[in-house]
């Protein structure tokens, strides 16, 4: 009988939990309907229920993604959750980690934006290692809007009160409907190839999601993200949010607000202008004032009022100075001299010399070796003998050994 494998109860949860996460189609799902059991833990985490006339599901919405929510889920609410299902290995659970979660009114719009944004996000084009920094002063602004609509007159009026040394050019296209997406994508393109502008502000005034759908579009976004000269995204107003928001180098709340984005405003500049220019006067103010100080402090100076009196302080000064050297040198010769001549006592106590001024004599053999013993001689051998003046030379008739008491051996 083949043995069956045990599991425990959490090695079984474990393996369901791995089998579900193996899933693609369970990592990255959209579920419709109605909330229920709703309740916010003081963690921040959401926990609720989705059920609808057949079924229920229990789902989880983390803190860190309940903050980017834009309204207050409630009891009985539709809605559209986003995220991946997987088991919660500790009581055996399958539920929805809810990603993003948003009103069912949006429909199949609202699916199919979620849908490119989270492609989009995946492939980077979020990434904000990406996004470039707009230009302080920008030379030239090109426009990409309708040419008709309230929008593009507000940026106009906007960037030339705020910072009239800018060009503007406008590069009319659709902002709405099917011909709208590939019209702006070719803009973009075409701003970047030829290069017009050094800043680039796309967008259109507010509307409903169906109005704003071509700035969803995949194909504006990726003409966004491959543009080389940075892009303000201006669409909507401030609660409109698009995939071109996502996708530029900045977004603006709306087109009026991207014109404050892309220029600075001249008064600021002036006042700026004015501050330095009055830190820079006083600062060389300062820089005179002590010129002014130090050159009073040089004029009282003895050796610019009386030149030659500074030359008889220097001489006086030169005469005290070689004074004490002359006394410093002689004070040191004469320590010298005192030392040189205890040296020359010691040297002298020690020579051998002194000790033959006092009687004694030094005997070598013919090849100069000093003898220190009888025994290094033989009869008849002539030896030199040293005295205090003067020196012999003997000959050896017969040669004497004593013991340390001085008897004949």
């Amino acid at each position: 009988m083949e043995q069956q494998m045990i599991f425990s109860v959490s090695e079984a949860n474990n393996f369901i939990k791995a089998l579900l996460d193996r899933v693609p189609q369970l990592q990255e799902i959209f579920v419709r309907g109605e909330i229920s059991n709703y309740k916010l833990y003081p963690s921040g985490h959401h926990y609720f229920t989705l059920k609808d006339a057949e079924g229920a599901m229990r789902c989880v919405l983390f803190k860190g993604n309940a903050l980017r929510l834009r309204f207050r889920p409630e009891n009985g609410m539709k809605v559209i959750a986003f995220g991946r299902i997987s088991v919660f290995p500790r009581d055996g659970a399958y539920q929805l980690y809810v990603s993003e979660l948003s009103p069912e009114g949006a429909g199949d719009l609202h699916v199919a934006f979620e849908q490119l944004k989270a492609q989009l996000e995946r492939e980077g084009l979020f990434d904000p290692a990406h996004k470039k920094p707009l230009p302080r002063y920008p030379k030239t602004i090109a426009i990409i809007t309708s040419p008709a609509g309230a929008a593009v007159h507000d940026m106009l009026r906007i960037l030339r009160a705020r910072w009239p040394l800018t060009e503007v050019k406008l590069l009319g296209v659709r902002v709405q409907g099917t011909e709208a997406p590939p019209e702006i994508a070719g803009a973009l393109r075409y701003a970047n190839r030829y290069k017009v502008a050094d800043l680039i502000i796309t967008g259109r005034g507010g509307g409903s999601i169906e109005d704003l759908w071509a700035f969803n579009d995949e194909r504006v976004a990726r003409a966004i993200y491959e543009s080389e000269i940075p892009v303000i995204s201006a669409v909507g107003h401030e609660p409109d949010v698009t995939i071109a928001d996502y996708v530029a180098d900045a977004r603006a709340s709306t087109p009026s607000n991207a014109a404050e984005l892309a220029v600075p405003d001249r008064n600021d500049v002036r006042a700026r202008l004015t501050a330095l220019e009055r830190s820079m006067t006083k600062t060389e103010e300062s820089r005179l004032s002590a010129l002014r100080e130090r050159l009073t402090a040089l004029e009282r100076k003895r050796v610019l009022r009386d030149p030659m009196a500074f030359i008889a302080d220097k001489r006086l000064l030169l005469d005290y100075t070689q004074k004490n050297l002359a006394s410093l040198a002689e004070k040191q010769v004469g320590e010298r001299r005192q030392r040189f001549a205890a040296l020359c006592a010691s040297l002298h106590a020690m020579s051998p010399l002194a000790v033959l001024a006092r009687g004694y004599a030094v005997a070598r053999k013919a090849n100069g070796t000093v003898l220190r013993s009888a025994d290094e001689v033989t009869v008849g051998e002539t030896i030199d003998v040293t005295l205090g003046r003067g020196s012999l030379v003997c000959t050896v008739n017969e040669t004497r050994g004593e013991n340390n008491h001085g008897k004949k051996l």
